[in-house]
């Protein structure tokens, strides 16, 4: 594992694996929710995301830790990859880790990524793209679909693919890289 790439559904655990990862390897480690999510909530624009993206990944090894297939970073980051890892734990473990991830941020006041904080508000708000609880579960098909039918066009033949589909088989990956 030289340069990773760590995807799955919002809450399950991405940056925690990719810390690890990071840690262990002693790889820089690219957030792709702090290249996007910029101070007051405002967005990077796609040109110059996918332009840091492709800076970071220039390098010899790295981790990089998101999603952001709509704005084509996976295409940046995959070819340049050896390992992909795919959390794809069940529903119900991903909404217990969002909302418990959630509630601790917004009573604590945890800063995120350049001043951001979730916001109260969020948590009542029922659009998806407000509320990351609400965005999650939504989100779940779509995204173990998506990566399923990416991951079977063999146009990624080359990485190392590691599906993990429990806390048993994170826990397990995690207890290998010590």
């Amino acid at each position: 594992m030289r340069r990773v790439s760590v995807v799955g559904n919002s809450g399950s655990g991405k940056t925690f694996i990719a810390r690890a990862i990071s840690e262990r390897f002693g790889l820089p480690h690219l957030e792709l929710d702090a290249v996007y999510h910029q101070p007051g909530w405002t967005v990077r624009p796609e040109p110059e995301m996918r332009e840091m993206v492709a800076e970071f990944v220039k390098s010899e090894r790295w981790v990089v830790d998101g999603n952001y297939t709509s704005l084509g970073v996976a295409d940046i980051v995959w070819p340049r990859a050896d390992t992909l890892i795919w959390l794809d734990l069940p529903r119900a473990a991903v909404m217990g880790q969002v909302v418990r991830r959630t509630l601790r941020r917004v009573v604590t006041r945890e800063e995120l990524w350049h001043g951001n904080r979730e916001p109260w508000s969020n948590l009542f708000d029922p659009r998806p793209e407000r509320n990351i609880i609400v965005w999650a579960w939504t989100r779940q098909p779509h995204v173990r679909d998506k990566y399923e039918k990416r991951l079977l066009d063999g146009s990624w033949s080359h990485l190392d693919v590691v599906r993990l589909r429990s806390r048993r088989e994170v826990s397990g990956f995690l207890e290998g890289l010590s």
